[in-house]
């Protein structure tokens, strides 16, 4: 990370990126909230249960741990703002027919359509103005988790909706369904919990969090305050070593 991270070399005349080691060297040491779910976004039972599991651990180290804290961000509103903002960012990859056909669908789409298509090809064809619209709406996020990070270290929550599930390669992505606790739900509202902390340039850490009944793996994210990379670091190298390590799959090498 230190020789990833850090400015460029003209950016470098004026500034430098200096990430502050975690004074937390235990367990113990560290006050969590842990986050199981989000409203409209619904996690498997067997991904919770391993969360759970991990939150139980953790007060047995005499950790804090607090299962209602949360950020004052609406779920669903982040994850608008997530979607726009990305799909703006990717849509240089467009070829200029491309863009043109995505301008003719997104003034053809209903002005209540908020699927997850309409959304990115809305986000496709942005406007300056609106795309400064969606910036200031992450920023707004990003004070509500700097206030989120005043009394809590870091946040603990899922990696994606589910554990593992069959490659699908059937039609377009956001066709595609996964299947929660026996229910079809898009498969791209797995991108939430990367959108969730990501959109407001927070750091997050995968760590293992054990596994399903099936043997499928379940990871926790570690999400810390902006340019608190080294605590997220800290604390899943803690899991590692005191609640599970990473078990290599059969085949691996």
């Amino acid at each position: 990370l230190a020789i990833m991270a850090g400015p460029d070399a003209i950016e470098a005349a004026g500034w430098h990126l200096r990430l502050l080691p975690p004074h937390q060297t235990r367990l113990r040491d560290f006050k969590v909230a842990l986050m199981l779910d989000a409203p409209g976004f619904p996690v498997d039972r067997e991904v919770q249960n391993r969360l759970a599991a991990l939150g139980d651990f953790l007060r047995r180290r005499k950790a804090k741990v607090d299962e209602r804290a949360r950020p004052a961000i609406d779920a669903a509103e982040a994850f608008r703002v997530y979607v726009r903002l990305l799909r703006a960012a990717t849509s240089d990859r467009q070829s200029d027919a491309d863009f043109a056909r995505n301008v003719d669908i997104a003034r053809g789409l209903a002005p209540a359509d908020e699927s997850y298509h309409a959304r990115a090809t809305r986000a496709n064809v942005l406007s300056h103005r609106d795309w400064l619209a969606a910036n200031e709406a992450r920023h707004r996020m990003r004070r509500a988790w700097a206030e989120f990070f005043r009394a809590y270290d870091l946040l603990l929550c899922p990696v994606a909706g589910t554990a593992a599930f069959p490659h699908d390669q059937q039609g377009e992505r956001h066709e595609r369904t996964v299947i929660v606790d026996g229910q079809r739900v898009p498969v791209v509202d797995h991108m939430f919990w990367a959108g969730y902390s990501g959109a407001s340039y927070l750091p997050s850490t995968a760590a293992p969090c054990g596994f399903t009944p099936a043997g499928l793996p379940v990871g926790v994210q570690i999400v810390g305050p902006q340019y608190g990379d080294l605590a997220c670091l800290a604390f899943a190298r803690l899991l590692e070593r005191e609640f599970q390590a990473f078990v290599p799959p059969p085949g691996y090498a």
